[in-house]
């Protein structure tokens, strides 16, 4: 009986898990990885059953007990299945009874994909602050050597890329034999739009009767034209497209426009050169734009009528709508109806999150439902951080892995890595997240959120209680208890949340953007049992000491933790018992002791201490504490700053997937160590070390072919040459060096370097010549030199014409006299 019904609730289970997910999506993600261990569970308990008759018949009483607790078991979870089940077939019923449509493919987006196609019609083709934008696309359209013959205008929902197509395209197709424009949008006919621009085109109906898109190649072989091919969202339309749609041949000079959100898009369609990202408005021109629509309907277009409080309030509003054209104008639209008075005005203000939202949301929906399922809560995760904070991708993708929102067949980590980089690199591609920075190696570093995706993201994870805020989780306290996710931005507010609310046993993600690391307190009272990833961020310069409970070692769940900022204290010895932990990243300004049991997680990828004294104990070698070398060969990738009395040989031998080492107090003993190291370390890509003397030994790492990024800080003179480098170094960072010609001239023969960072180094020759030497040109690479609070430094030039030609930024920063320029170098951003 009991294996009956223990094989009728795994079906079942199965069953009903599956219909739930594909009817609800991200909303029931995270019940797989549930499902997957009943599953599991249940077939071991099968098996056992199986097993367990053979004793059941010899009499043992033990077995015969466990049998029937187990069919009990069975009985309860059969029962609970059940009523799941009768609970969806209600659900399925009160959906078929009322008509209510899956919301993928309701009418409310035939309706805007038909308002898109007024829109594109329509005579309102008025650009505001898209000036410089609309003269350098003009320019890119009308070039007799336009690649392709495609511009591409991307970016972001909601910042005019059709308003400024539409006028290019109206103002050039005079200039061409046929035009047409149509709008692809997001379930495009490959038919419906061939029919549609042959009609524009003059393609006879006859001929549309009878072979559409023959007759219709045939034409725009021998007419010049300009197709406006309007929001395309993949590729797999363009494929189709192309087949009857001719080469834009540059001596024939047709031509193609193309509008989208995804950079990758354009891309395809017309190569790099095509592509033209907007960029949401500056202030001046946001408000220039606001004034204009809020003055639609008056006679009077201008504020001389109103209180110079009334204009700021309605800057601080412009503001709030961070550049995006179609925000502003929905808001120019709903301050109409509304008293010109700044209580009003003031109000609006105050709950822009929400009304801006509510104007802009099918637009930007378009763009998350158009995300692939399993993106989506990657997406999300954006709202776990404030506004306009700038993300570190490494911190995304490990959380990401971390949380098992990526997951790969295979269960291979580097995989696992792979596809979350691809996940965000689909995210900036889509303009859905924007990038701020990249890697020494072309990979992104990070990124920002725009507020007003950052605010679907806030209302679209509260709806699907993916994650809350600290000013939505407050409530029924039944609702509190099941948050999963929860993000504070204050310190009062979190403190009023965990007094008010002692039960939360199914947090899994915490994470604290507060003045003050408060949140340690409240951990004693708490036991984060399923707590997956701890984030607390406070000020720099703070200088907080904390007391971290021990019952830090009860989350035992944990896998990712980052304390960012001067946080002084010391976590508990109880860590030994996070033996899931993946990642520990510790910000280099803080002062966090870490004890020997950080090596009991065989987990470990990620190791990032300080730049103090306050990890030296968990690097202690010990015969009865672990220590790193207990870890696994194939897991850490990251360990930063290791001090430089632990560092050995075995250590390189031992770590063969250390692809991030930094050593700090660096020695002749480790100079000798890396320049003579056999073999190289394959993977290791970023070394960096702080010397604290000048070393006697002469560095060399020629032999080390796959570092890109080296960071070097020693307090005096170092002598380098040739050798000190590795062959493909791509990003070097110098600090506290004494620069002279020699060490000039080293740095001019890389081949690869792109990127120079010189931080608070001295110059002994007030001239840095940075011309060829009499061999020929230096730096063939180098695309940006930043000198950060340079001593002793007083001109910079380069006076030949072959060197330095792919240099496009000379930064100079923290300067405090003025440093000239000369030659052909031009003026810095400074």
């Amino acid at each position: 009986m009991a294996e009956i019904l223990v094989s009728s609730v795994i079906n079942k289970s199965i069953e009903i898990a599956g219909n739930l997910l594909i009817q609800e999506g991200t909303h029931l993600y995270w019940l797989k990885e549930d499902i997957d261990w009943i599953q599991r569970e249940m077939r071991h308990i099968r098996s056992y059953v199986d097993n367990a008759k053979t004793k059941e018949a010899g009499g043992d009483s033990r077995v015969k007990n466990l049998l029937k607790d187990i069919q009990q078991l069975a009985d309860e979870f059969a029962m609970e299945i059940e009523k799941i089940k009768r609970r969806v077939i209600d659900i399925d019923r009160i959906r078929t009874t009322y008509n209510i449509i899956d919301t993928d493919n309701n009418n409310d987006d035939c309706v805007l994909s038909d308002q898109r196609r007024l829109f594109l019609h329509a005579d309102e083709t008025e650009v505001i602050g898209l000036d410089d934008d609309y003269n350098m696309l003009q320019a890119k359209l009308l070039d007799q050597d336009l690649h392709y013959g495609v511009v591409s205008i991307v970016g972001m929902p909601g910042l005019g890329k059709t308003t400024l197509a539409k006028k290019l395209y109206r103002l050039v197709r005079d200039q061409f034999e046929c035009s047409g424009l149509v709008y692809v949008s997001q379930q495009p006919r490959a038919g419906e739009i061939l029919l549609d621009i042959a009609k524009q085109v003059g393609l006879t109906e006859k001929k549309r009767k009878e072979n559409l898109e023959d007759n219709l190649r045939s034409l725009l072989n021998i007419k010049r034209y300009v197709i406006l091919l309007d929001d395309i969202w993949d590729v797999e339309i363009w494929d189709d497209l192309k087949l009857v749609l001719p080469e834009c041949d540059s001596k024939v000079g047709s031509r193609i426009i193309i509008t989208s959100r995804n950079s990758n898009v354009g891309r395809y369609i017309g190569g790099e050169f095509s592509l033209h990202a907007l960029q949401p408005l500056e202030s001046e021109k946001s408000f220039k734009l606001f004034t204009k629509k809020f003055f639609n309907f008056d006679d009077n277009n201008n504020w001389a009528n109103a209180s110079p409080d009334l204009v700021n309030t309605g800057r601080s509003i412009v503001g709030r709508c961070g550049g995006i054209p179609l925000a502003i104008v929905v808001t120019a639209g709903m301050l109409r109806g509304r008293e010109r008075t700044e209580h009003a005005w003031n109000r609006v203000l105050e709950s822009m999150g929400h009304k801006v939202q509510d104007g802009c949301a099918k637009v930007l929906a378009l763009s998350y439902n158009d995300l692939p399922i399993a993106s989506r809560p990657c997406f999300l995760y954006f709202g776990l951080y404030p506004e306009d904070h700038e993300i570190r991708a490494f911190d995304l993708t490990n959380m990401w892995i971390a949380e098992k929102l990526i997951v790969v067949n295979s269960g291979n980590r580097r995989e696992a890595e792979d596809l979350a980089e691809d996940v965000l690199n689909d995210l900036v591609s889509r303009n859905l997240i924007e990038l701020a920075k990249r890697t020494y190696n072309g990979r992104i570093s990070s990124c920002r959120i725009h507020d007003l995706l950052h605010s679907l993201c806030v209302d679209l994870a509260k709806e699907s209680n993916f994650f809350h805020t600290a000013h939505n989780a407050f409530g029924d306290p039944g609702n509190v208890a099941r948050l999963r996710r929860i993000t504070f931005y204050s310190d009062n507010v979190m403190d009023e949340f965990f007094r008010s609310n002692p039960k939360l046993e199914k947090l899994r993600v915490l994470f604290c953007f507060t003045k003050n690391p408060s949140i340690f307190s409240h951990l004693a009272h708490f036991d984060f049992k399923l707590l997956h990833t701890l984030v607390v961020v406070v000020p720099r310069y703070l200088k907080e000491n904390v007391t971290i409970p021990s019952k830090f070692g009860n989350m035992t769940c944990l896998r990712y933790l980052r304390l960012e900022g001067d946080i002084f204290g010391k976590l508990p010895n109880s860590i030994v018992k996070l033996t899931r932990l993946e990642t520990i990243d510790i910000d280099r300004h803080g002062f966090i002791q870490l004890p020997s049991g950080v090596w009991k997680s065989k987990q470990l990828r990620h190791l990032c201490t300080d730049y103090g004294q306050a990890s030296n104990n968990c690097f202690s070698i010990s015969p009865f504490y672990p220590n790193m070398y207990s870890l696994l060969p194939n897991n850490l990738q990251t360990l930063m700053w290791i001090p430089d009395k632990f560092f050995e040989p075995r250590l390189l031998h031992r770590l063969i997937n250390l692809r991030k080492l930094g050593i700090r107090g660096v020695s002749d003993s480790t100079v000798k160590i890396l320049s003579t190291f056999s073999p190289v370390p394959k993977v290791l890509e970023v070394l960096k070390l702080m010397f604290s003397s000048d070393p006697s030994e002469q560095i060399n790492l020629s032999s080390y072919p796959n570092i890109f990024k080296l960071h070097l800080c020693v307090d005096r003179t170092m002598a380098l040459n040739s050798e000190a480098f590795p062959p493909n170094l791509v990003k070097l960072t110098l600090v506290y060096f004494m620069v002279d010609r020699y060490l000039l001239a080293v740095l001019k023969t890389l081949p690869k370097l792109r990127k120079i960072k010189m931080a608070a180094c001295r110059y002994n020759e007030e001239k840095m010549d940075l011309s060829g030497e009499a061999n020929g040109y230096s730096f063939p690479q180098l695309e940006v030199l930043h000198i950060h609070y340079p001593k002793g430094l007083s001109e910079v030039t380069c006076t030949d014409d072959v060197s330095m030609l792919k240099l496009k930024e000379l930064l100079l920063t923290g300067v405090d006299s003025p440093i000239s320029l000369s030659g052909r170098l031009k003026k810095p951003s400074i």
